[in-house]
C-alpha cells in the first residue's frame, strides 16, 4: 500500500465537526426550547473535555518533541498545525454559539421566561437577592485579593470565577483586583426569583447574585465602583501513572487525581468585555501564552450547567416512556425466560429494569452460587451495585471489575471499589496499561447437580440513568458457547499476568486486545474477494467513532473492489467517504437526536451466511489494542432480523441524519420526495408495534400489573 499523506481526516478536526452537529441541534427551531438549551450545555461540556484531554495531549507533544510526531506507520501528525486548526474552528463555533444563544434568549422572552441580570431587578427581587446572598451565598465564597498574594492561588478546573476590579470614582485609591469562585457546586447555577406576574418566570445566574452584592462584600476597603467579568480555565486532565514500584496502581491513580487538580491550563475563556489591564494581569499570573487557546466569549461561561436549566417551560415535553419487553413480562422471573432463549433489550426503548431484575433475582436465588460483572460507568445511586451487595450478603461469591481509569469517573469508581469491598465483594485488580471496557456479566447457577451459566453482553454501561438517554443493545443469554467465552474473559481478568492465551482460546466471542482487529480484517477481505468474483458483498457498520487507519485503509480497498459499504458513525469519523476510485459510493451518516447513539453493530454479508455482531469496541487504536472489549455474534434469527431492521430505519433517516463527507460540511440528509423518517421515533414505533404483536399472543400474568416502569427524562 502506498504511503500517502492525509489519507484520513485528522481525528481532532473530525471530533470538532461532531460537536458542530450538536450545535446544529441547538439551532434547530423544531427542537423544543428546553432541549435546545440542553444541547448548548452538551456542546460546552463536550468542548471542555476535548480541551482537557485532546488539546492537552497535543500541547504535551509540542512540549516534549517540538517536531512532527510519528503516530503510526502511515501518518505523521504536526501538533502545532492541528492546534492552529482547532483554534480557528473553536473561535468560529464560539461565534455561532453566541448567535444561537441570543436567538434562544429572545424565544425564552416570548415564552415569558427571563434571565435577569443584577441591573434588571425590581425592588422585591432586590430584597430577595440580598437575603439569598446573606443566607446561602456569603458563607460559600472567599474573595481573594490576588495582588497581595505572592503565590497565585490554585484555580479549579470546571469552576467559574468572577474577576473583580475595585476602584474609586474620584481615583483617590489605587485600583485593586480580586477573584471570587462562584459556588455553583454547592448551590447550583440558577436562582428562581419572585415575580409580580404569575405567568412570568425570572431566573438569575449565581454569579449575578454575587455581582449584585459586590458593594456588600468589599465595602470595608473604601471603594465605591465595582466591575466584574466571568472567566474559566480548562486544565490538562491526563493522569500520569509513575513507575514507582513501591506503590500500588490504586495509589498511583489517587496520586494522579490530586495532580490533575494542578494540571497545566490549556484554555482560558473570558468575557470579551473584560478590562484590558485585568486581562493582561491574569494572563501573566496564570503563565498563559497569547498564542495559546485564549477564547474571548460573552458574559456567560460554563454553559455545561445549562444541561440542568430549570424546567420552567409552559409547554412540557412528551417524551415517550420505555416499555417492558413482552417476553419478560410474561414470566414472574426474568431468569426463567433467559434460560429458555436469548432476549435482546434495546435501550432506551426497553426498560433497564429487566437488567436490575435479573441481578436482583440472582442475589436471592438459593441455587445461584456466583456472580461476575464488569463496571465502567455506574449511576450515582447504582441499583446494580445494590444488587451485587445484596448478593454478597446472601452468601454468593460476587466478583466485580471496577475500571478505576474510566475517564472522569476515577474518583467515583474508587469510592465504589471501597464500598463493594467493605460488603464482601471481591474487586479484581485492574490491568496495567489496559482498560477494561467490555460490558459483560456471568451468573453461575446449580440446577439438579449441573452448573449452568447465564448473563449478558452489552454495548452500553450498566448505568440506569444513561440507559434512559443512550441508545444501546444488551443481549441477555444463557447460550453455552457465548457464556463459555464470557467465562474465559473473566478468567483472563483474574489471571491477566499469565498472558493473553486465555483470550485467544475464545471460540464465539471476539475479544480485544489482539483478536478483533485480525478478525475484522479477515471478514473485510472476504467481502473483497466476493465482490471481485461478482458475488454480493456488503458491510454495514454502526459505531461511535472510527479512526483506526489500518481498518480505514482496508475499507478503502473494499470500496475500490465494489463492496457496498454503509456506515452510521455518531462521533469521530476519519474516513474519506468519497473517492473517484470507489466502485460504489460509501454511504456514511451521523445521527444526532434526542438520544445519544452509543451502540456498536457490525454486519457482514459473508457469502449469504450473514454475520451480525454487537460490540463494546469502536474502531480506534485504543479500543482494539489497549482495552479489553467484547464483540458478540447474534445467533438468534429473530434478534438478528430485529437489529438489521433497526439499522435499516437509521440508514433511512432523512430528518436527523447528516452526511459524513470529505469536507465535514454536516449537511443534513434530506429527501423531500419521501416521507419524513426520524429514526429514533421510527425505531420506537417499530419495537412498540412488535411488542404489541408478541404481547397479544402472550396472556399477561396478574403479578406484573404494578411492575416498575422507568420514565425517560
Amino acid at each position: 500500500m502506498t504511503n500517502m499523506k492525509r489519507r484520513t481526516i485528522p481525528r481532532d478536526i473530525s471530533w470538532l465537526s461532531f460537536n458542530g452537529r450538536v450545535l446544529q441541534e441547538a439551532a434547530d427551531p423544531s427542537v423544543p426550547l428546553r432541549e435546545r438549551i440542553k444541547f448548548l450545555g452538551i456542546f460546552s461540556n463536550n468542548l471542555d473535555e476535548f480541551f482537557r484531554v485532546r488539546v492537552a495531549t497535543l500541547s504535551r507533544m509540542i512540549e516534549f518533541s517540538g517536531k512532527k510526531v510519528k503516530m503510526n506507520m502511515h501518518m505523521e501528525l504536526d501538533p502545532e498545525k492541528i492546534l492552529e486548526q482547532i483554534q480557528s474552528i473553536v473561535l468560529e463555533q464560539q461565534e455561532r454559539f453566541n448567535e444561537i444563544w441570543e436567538t434562544i434568549r429572545k424565544e425564552l422572552a416570548s415564552e415569558k421566561i427571563f434571565l435577569v441580570t443584577e441591573k434588571q431587578l425590581n425592588s422585591n427581587q432586590q430584597k430577595f437577592v440580598q437575603n439569598y446572598f446573606e443566607e446561602e451565598v456569603r458563607s460559600n465564597i472567599i474573595p481573594l485579593m490576588i495582588e497581595s498574594i505572592p503565590q497565585f492561588p490554585y484555580l479549579r478546573d470546571k469552576s467559574i470565577y468572577l474577576a473583580v476590579l475595585l476602584s474609586r470614582r474620584d481615583d483617590s485609591l489605587k485600583r485593586k483586583y480580586s477573584l471570587i469562585e462562584i459556588p455553583s457546586r454547592a448551590l447550583g447555577r440558577f436562582v428562581l426569583l419572585p415575580s409580580s406576574n404569575p405567568e412570568e418566570k425570572c431566573i438569575m445566574l449565581l454569579e449575578d447574585v454575587v455581582r449584585y452584592n459586590l458593594r456588600n462584600i468589599f465595602s470595608y476597603f473604601g471603594y465605591d465602583k465595582f466591575q466584574s467579568w466571568v472567566f474559566k480555565l480548562t486544565k490538562d486532565a491526563e493522569i500520569d501513572i509513575d513507575n514507582d514500584i513501591s506503590t500500588t496502581l490504586v495509589q498511583k491513580i489517587e496520586k494522579g487525581l490530586k495532580n490533575r487538580r494542578k494540571g497545566k491550563p490549556v484554555r482560558f475563556v473570558f468575557d470579551k468585555e473584560m478590562d484590558n489591564g485585568l486581562l493582561e494581569y491574569l494572563i501573566k499570573r496564570l503563565n498563559l501564552s497569547k498564542k495559546g487557546n485564549l477564547i474571548p466569549g460573552g458574559r456567560i461561561h460554563n454553559f455545561r450547567h445549562f444541561m440542568d436549566f430549570p424546567d420552567v417551560f409552559p409547554k412540557k415535553g412528551q417524551r415517550k416512556k420505555p416499555f417492558m419487553h413482552p417476553l419478560l413480562v410474561k414470566s414472574p422471573r426474568v431468569t426463567d425466560i433467559v434460560l429458555e432463549r436469548d432476549v435482546m433489550l434495546h435501550f432506551p426503548y426497553h426498560s433497564f429494569i429487566h437488567v436490575i431484575d435479573m441481578l436482583r433475582e440472582a442475589a436471592i436465588d438459593p441455587d445461584v452460587t456466583a456472580i461476575k460483572i464488569t463496571c465502567y460507568r455506574l449511576a450515582a445511586n447504582s441499583k446494580v451495585v445494590n444488587s451485587l451487595i445484596n448478593a454478597a450478603r446472601n452468601g454468593k461469591h460476587v466478583t466485580a471489575l471496577v475500571e478505576l481509569r474510566a475517564r472522569f469517573e476515577e474518583e467515583a469508581n474508587l469510592e465504589w471499589k471501597d464500598r463493594l469491598e467493605e460488603e464482601g465483594v471481591k474487586v479484581m485488580s485492574i490491568i496495567p496499561n489496559t482498560k477494561v471496557h467490555a460490558k459483560i456479566c456471568m451468573i453461575k447457577k446449580r440446577v439438579k447437580n449441573h452448573t449452568i451459566h447465564y448473563g449478558f453482553v452489552s454495548t452500553g454501561n450498566l448505568n440506569e440513568k444513561t440507559a434512559m438517554l443512550y441508545s444501546d443493545h444488551c443481549l441477555l443469554t444463557a447460550n453455552r458457547n457465548i457464556m463459555a467465552d464470557v467465562n474465559r474473559l473473566f478468567n483472563y481478568l483474574e489471571k491477566w499476568k499469565d498472558g493473553p492465551a486465555i483470550l485467544k482460546s475464545c471460540k464465539t466471542l471476539i475479544p480485544c486486545p489482539g483478536t478483533l482487529r485480525k478478525e475484522l480484517l479477515r471478514m473485510i477481505d472476504k467481502e473483497i474477494r466476493a465482490a471481485k468474483n461478482k458475488r454480493r458483498a456488503s458491510i454495514v457498520l454502526k459505531m461511535n467513532s472510527i479512526s483506526d487507519e489500518e481498518l480505514i485503509y482496508k475499507l478503502y480497498d473494499a470500496a475500490r473492489a465494489g463492496v457496498e459499504i454503509k456506515l452510521i458513525v455518531r462521533g469521530i469519523f476519519c474516513l474519506f467517504s468519497k473517492n473517484k476510485k470507489f466502485v460504489r459510493p460509501v454511504t456514511a451518516i451521523s445521527i444526532i437526536d434526542e438520544y445519544l447513539e452509543h451502540a456498536r453493530v457490525f454486519i457482514f454479508k459473508n457469502d449469504g451466511k450473514e454475520k451480525v455482531y454487537i460490540s463494546s469496541a469502536d474502531w480506534m487504536v485504543r479500543n482494539l489494542d489497549h482495552r479489553v472489549e467484547a464483540t458478540c455474534p447474534i445467533l438468534d434469527d429473530g434478534i438478528r432480523d430485529e437489529l438489521k431492521a433497526i439499522l435499516d430505519i437509521q440508514l433511512s433517516d432523512n430528518v436527523k441524519a447528516r452526511w459524513l463527507d470529505n469536507d465535514l460540511t454536516n449537511e443534513y440528509k434530506r429527501d423531500h420526495s419521501k416521507r419524513k423518517i426520524r429514526a429514533q421515533i421510527e425505531v420506537y414505533n417499530y419495537l412498540h408495534q412488535k411488542n404489541i404483536k408478541i404481547a397479544e399472543a402472550i396472556p399477561l400474568p396478574m403479578h406484573d400489573a404494578n411492575r416498575e416502569i422507568v420514565s425517560v427524562i
